[in-house]
């Protein structure tokens, strides 16, 4: 897109979810409470896991590093948005939108890769146990996490050096709460084509290649149930991969419905309030889900709220207040 009126940007304006003053008031506790519960919920899910060492399996090294992707990806827009409602500011830097586009689409693709490695990790738990320890051992899933670390990264700052090459116009308003790409390549006054193909490819390869690794991995996990003869050893071996399903089913389903509803109505800010499902409701609810489908997960959870815990800490508190 050729144009005129090209200006060197130093900043962009975030123009949120709504353009009332009093409305964007109004969001400010709501999304601190949530972003409070996921930083929450998803650091309790980290020290029980390091904490207790019957936690010291794959599926929780993976769930751990899980935990902190969340906890890094909600932490990439909230705390910015609630800044802007509270100084009532919209205006974001120029080198503060490159970077909140890097670390947001990093944590974003991570959390992808390691939803895939965790539906890989319960693929060979039901479908090979008995060669479990030898195919996941300590050096392949540090591999795993390192290829998922180094795609991500890579992906990150193939975007974000295509962006440093255009030129912008002085519309510099963004319908979104944060720097989105789609939105952020839509102000640019030069040739977009090259950030356009990147968008599309990467978006293909790292959205279709995970999901089609994920759906691969449970379409032989129940075809392995099904083979089960007793009642009670289907549900165990469901049991096992159930809060997981129901994370990667969130996950992609928000991403999803925030994908159609950015097709079906640009430059609004429906995408924008459909973004809120998967910037920051799907990572809270995370921990619930794993809490509450896993025993093991309760009862370490459990631990740091023992009662010889609680009667410690209210000695502590005690003391402190004489």
């Amino acid at each position: 897109m050729e144009g005129g009126n090209q200006t060197r940007v130093t900043e962009f304006i975030l123009l949120g979810l709504s353009d009332e003053g009093e409305l964007q008031s109004l969001l400010f506790w709501p999304f601190l409470s949530m972003y409070l519960v996921t930083f929450t919920g998803n650091l309790l899910m980290i020290l029980a896991i390091i904490t207790d060492s019957r936690l010291h399996t794959p599926m929780y090294f993976f769930l751990s590093n899980l935990s902190f992707s969340d906890i890094c990806f909600t932490s990439t827009t909230i705390p910015k948005m609630l800044l802007n409602i509270q100084t009532q500011s919209r205006v974001i830097s120029y080198k503060g939108c490159l970077s909140q586009m890097y670390f947001f689409m990093l944590f974003g693709v991570l959390d992808t890769f390691l939803l895939t490695v965790m539906a890989y990790d319960r693929f060979v738990a039901i479908c090979h146990p008995l060669h479990y320890m030898v195919i996941m051992n300590p050096k392949f899933c540090g591999i795993l996490l390192l290829g998922s670390w180094v795609l991500s990264i890579f992906n990150s700052l193939l975007h974000d050096l295509l962006i440093l090459r255009l030129s912008f116009c002085t519309d510099l308003e963004i319908f979104h709460f944060f720097c989105e790409l789609n939105q952020v390549i839509q102000l640019a006054c030069s040739d977009t084509f090259l950030n356009d193909m990147a968008v599309y490819l990467a978006g293909g390869l790292l959205g279709v290649v995970p999901l089609t690794g994920i759906l691969s991995s449970y379409s032989r996990i129940v075809t392995s149930i099904l083979r089960i003869s007793s009642v009670r050893g289907k549900y165990k071996a469901f049991s096992t991969c159930g809060s997981h399903l129901s994370v990667v089913s969130l996950f992609y389903g928000t991403s999803l419905g925030v994908y159609l509803s950015s097709a079906a109505a640009q430059n609004s800010r429906t995408s924008a309030i459909a973004s809120v499902m998967y910037t920051v409701v799907t990572p809270m609810l995370n921990p619930f889900i794993y809490g509450l489908r896993n025993i093991d997960i309760k009862q370490a959870l459990g631990k740091p709220f023992s009662r010889g815990t609680f009667s410690a800490y209210k000695m502590l508190c005690f003391r402190i207040k004489s």
